[in-house]
C-alpha cells in the first residue's frame, strides 16, 4: 500500500524551521556583536586597566627615616640596609618544623625565636615577619640555594633604623617599632593613610614619635610587571620615594654623655637649658635603655626585663617623674613673699630649730636653730623654720598663685609627647580631688610643709629647671624645646625653632634681684660652697633634700638604718654665670640624701663644661659617682681629649612618690 506524503505541508514546516533557526542565528549575532560593541567600546578603558593590573603591580616604595642629629651635627639616629630572613605564617605548613630546619641553613638563635613568638602574636597570619635580621652575603647565598624548600620564606632587603651610642639618651631620642593594630586604625582613618604603605615600622617615644610626620618621608611607588605566578619581571615606571627630613636638636651628645658618666648607676633626672631662649642643652634620665632592641622587634624575655625592672628604666624621670622639690622651693617661696609683701629682705625671725603649730612641732634640719634669720641667710643657709612661718602667713592659695606662674603644677609644653602636670595643691584642687568631707577640707597643718617643698608639692625636673630658667632670665619665661630646626631633605632649607616667651614678666626685677643674690651666696658661703670652691666664675644655686617616706614625729631620721629605696632624694637648681646666665638646671639623685653632697657636683662639672670647655678627669668622675662633694677636682681635661664615643651606659631605679613632714640636711 502506497503512504500518500502531504509535501506542501513539510516544506511549510521545513521553512519554518529554518525561519526560526535563521532569526536565532541572526539574533546570536547581533547579541554577539553587542556584547563586543560593549566591551570594546563601552568598557573599554575599564577592562584595559584590568588587564594592565594583570600584568602589573603597584609596589610602595618605603622612603628612608629622616636622620637625628644633636645641635653640632653629630648623627644620633640613622639607617643601614641590611638582609632580612622572612616567613610568611599563613603560608607555611608547619611553622615549626620550617623554623628548624631553616636553622640547619642558618644560624638562629634561642632570642630570634622568642622574637618571632611575640611578632607573630601580634600581627596577622599573612604578614612577612622578620625572623632573621642583618644577614651576610655568604648567608643569603646558603639560603638561596635550598630556597625551593621552604614555602612562604623569603629574602628580602630592609632598611633599619640605628641608634650608634646605644643607651646615651635614649629618652630624648626614643625609638621605632613595628606599627600594632591600634596604630594601624588610626593611620586608616587619617589622611597619611597612602603615605604607610608598605611601612611596618613607626616611631613609639621621644623625637621618633613626637616627630613622626617630619622624620617618615614620602612614600614612593613602583610599577613592576610581573608573571603569571606574580613575580616581578621588570620595572615598568618609577615615582621615587621622598626621604624623611632631618631633625636637629639643641642638646649637646656630649654634654649629655657626661651627665650620664657623673650619675653612674645611680638613678636620677637632670635638665639643663638656655634661660634666653628655651634650648635645651642636657635632658637625662638615668637608668637608660637600648632603644637597638626595639627595631627588630625586642623578644620576650629582654622586655620582662626592662618592663618589671625595680628601677624603671623606660620611665622618663625627667619628663615624667614627679618629685617634692625639698628646698630648692625655698627661693620661689621667697620671692612670692617679696611680691605679696609677706616679707622684706631686712625683716627677721628668731629661728628655735623648729616651728609649733597646734600641739605639733614641726622641727628644723640644725639641731638648735639658726638664731635670726633674715631672707638672705634662710636661703644661703636654707631655715627651714623661717619657710614655715611663711606657709604659715601666706596660706595655700597664696602660695599657690605665686607659684603657679613660674610653671609648677603646669605643663611646660615642651615638643616631646608625654609630659605629666605634676601637683601644685590648692584648697580648690583638694575640694575636686577627695570624695568625703573630711579629706576634701584643707587644714592649716598642711600648708606648713609646702614651704619647704614637701606636702602636697609634686614635680618634674623640667617644671624645676624651666622655673630656675625663668628666675635667671630675670622673669622672662620661655618655653623649653628640643628641636632646634628641621632641615628638609631635598631643598636644605631649615625651619628653625621659635624662641618662644611664655606671658609677661612673672616678677618685679628688684625682687628677682633679691633672690638672685641669695642664691650667689648659697655656691660661695651657703649649703653648696664645697662644690664650687675654685671655681673662676660667679654662679647661683640652691640645694634641697626630698622626703621619700615620713618619720615619726619623735623618731630622728638615720639614712644608714633605712632601705636604701626610702633614703631621701637629693636635689640642685643653679645657673651661670649669674651676672649673665647662659645655662640653668635642676637635678635630682634618687634616694642620695643631701642635695649639696650629691647633686651639686654633678651640676659644677656640667657649669665647667659649658662656660669653659672642660671635661673632668675620670678620677673626678669617680669622686662623683660616689658622692665625694668635697673631693678636689682633678685636672681637667679639654673637649678633644674626652672619651667619645661612649661606650654603653649604666642603668640604675624610679622616682618614688614622698610624703610630708620631718625635714632633712639640706
Amino acid at each position: 500500500m502506497t503512504e500518500l506524503r502531504d509535501v506542501e505541508a513539510d516544506l511549510s514546516r521545513f521553512r519554518t524551521r529554518v525561519l526560526v533557526a535563521s532569526i536565532v542565528i541572526v539574533l546570536a549575532f547581533v547579541l554577539l556583536a553587542s556584547r563586543l560593541a560593549y566591551l570594546q567600546i563601552v568598557r573599554h578603558d575599564d577592562l584595559l586597566e584590568q588587564a594592565e593590573n594583570n600584568r602589573t603591580a603597584i609596589v610602595p616604595v618605603v622612603p628612608n627615616r629622616g636622620l637625628i642629629l644633636d645641635r653640632n651635627g653629630i648623627e644620633l639616629a640613622s639607617n643601614y640596609s641590611a638582609y632580612t630572613l622572612e616567613v610568611t605564617p599563613a603560608k607555611v605548613a608547619n611553622l615549626e618544623q620550617t623554623i628548624d630546619a631553616l636553622s640547619q641553613v642558618l644560624d638562629i638563635t634561642a632570642r630570634d625565636r622568642r622574637r618571632f613568638k611575640k611578632l607573630q602574636d601580634e600581627s596577622k597570619s599573612f604578614e612577612s615577619l622578620p625572623l632573621r635580621t642583618r644577614l651576610s652575603d655568604e648567608e643569603v647565598a646558603k639560603f638561596a640555594a635550598q630556597r625551593y624548600r621552604f614555602p612562604g620564606v623569603d629574602i628580602k632587603a630592609r632598611l633599619f633604623r640605628n641608634y650608634p651610642y646605644g643607651e646615651l639618651a635614649s629618652h630624648v631620642i626614643g625609638y621605632i617599632g613595628r606599627i600594632n593594630q591600634a596604630e594601624k586604625e588610626k593611620i586608616d582613618d587619617s589622611e597619611d593613610q597612602a603615605n604607610y604603605r608598605g611601612t611596618d615600622y613607626i616611631g613609639k617615644l621621644g623625637i621618633e614619635q613626637s616627630f613622626e610626620a617630619q622624620l617618615h618621608g614620602g612614600t614612593g611607588v613602583d610599577s613592576m610587571e610581573t608573571s603569571a605566578g606574580g613575580r616581578a619581571m621588570r620595572r615598568l615606571a618609577s615615582s621615587p620615594a621622598v626621604p624623611g627630613n632631618t631633625v636637629q636638636l639643641s642638646i649637646d651628645i656630649k654634654l649629655q654623655h657626661l651627665v650620664e658618666e657623673l650619675f653612674g648607676e645611680r638613678r636620677g633626672a637632670l635638665v639643663a637649658l638656655d634661660p634666653k631662649t628655651g634650648e635645651i642643652l642636657a635632658f637625662v634620665s638615668k637608668p637608660t635603655f637600648d632603644p637597638n632592641l626595639f627595631v627588630e622587634g625586642i623578644d620576650s624575655e629582654s622586655w620582662q626585663a626592662l618592663n618589671e625592672s625595680p628601677d624603671k628604666p623606660l620611665l622618663n624621670r625627667a619628663l615624667r617623674g614627679t618629685y617634692p622639690p625639698g628646698s630648692t622651693y625655698k627661693p620661689f617661696m621667697a620671692l612670692a613673699a617679696l611680691e605679696t609683701g609677706a616679707r622684706t629682705p631686712e625683716q627677721s625671725i628668731l629661728d628655735p630649730g623648729f616651728f609649733m603649730l597646734g600641739g605639733h612641732r614641726f622641727r628644723d634640719d640644725k639641731e638648735g636653730g639658726h638664731g635670726m634669720v633674715n631672707m638672705y641667710t634662710s636661703i644661703v643657709q636654707s631655715c627651714d623654720t623661717y619657710y614655715y612661718m611663711l606657709a604659715n602667713d601666706m596660706g595655700v592659695d597664696t602660695i599657690h598663685d605665686q607659684l603657679q606662674r613660674f610653671g609648677f603644677g603646669e605643663l611646660t609644653g615642651i615638643d616631646i609627647h608625654g609630659e605629666v602636670r605634676g601637683l601644685l595643691p590648692s584648697t580648690d584642687w583638694k575640694r575636686r580631688a577627695y570624695r568625703r568631707a573630711d579629706q576634701q577640707k584643707w587644714y592649716a597643718g598642711e600648708t606648713i610643709s609646702l614651704g619647704i617643698g614637701q606636702g602636697y608639692n609634686n614635680f618634674t625636673m623640667l617644671q624645676l629647671a624651666s622655673a630656675t630658667a625663668t628666675l635667671a632670665n630675670n622673669g622672662v619665661k620661655m618655653k623649653p624645646h628640643l628641636v632646634r630646626q628641621v632641615v628638609d631633605v631635598l631643598t636644605h632649607a631649615p625651619t628653625t625653632t621659635t624662641h618662644e616667651s611664655v606671658g609677661e614678666v612673672i616678677a618685679k626685677p628688684a625682687n628677682i634681684a633679691i633672690i638672685k643674690k641669695a642664691m650667689v651666696g648659697v655656691n660661695i658661703e651657703g649649703t653648696s660652697a664645697a662644690s664650687f670652691k675654685g671655681s673662676t666664675y660667679t654662679s647661683a644655686g640652691k640645694t634641697g633634700t626630698a622626703q621619700v617616706v615620713q618619720i615619726k614625729q619623735n623618731e630622728k631620721y638615720v639614712a644608714s638604718k633605712m632601705e636604701e629605696r626610702f633614703r631621701d632624694h637629693a636635689l640642685f637648681t643653679a645657673f651661670a654665670p649669674a651676672e649673665d646666665p647662659k645655662i640653668a638646671m635642676a637635678i635630682i639623685v634618687e634616694n642620695a640624701g643631701f642635695g649639696g653632697q650629691s647633686a651639686a657636683p654633678i651640676a659644677r662639672r656640667v657649669i665647667d663644661y659649658w662656660l669653659q670647655n672642660q671635661y673632668p678627669s675620670s678620677d673626678d668622675i669617680k669622686a662623683v659617682q660616689k658622692s665625694q662633694a668635697t673631693a678636689p677636682i682633678g685636672k681637667p681635661r679639654t673637649l678633644t681629649e674626652m672619651p667619645w664615643p661612649p661606650g654603653a651606659a649604666a642603668a640604675a631605679s624610679a622616682p618614688e612618690k614622698a610624703a610630708s613632714a620631718t625635714p632633712r640636711r639640706r
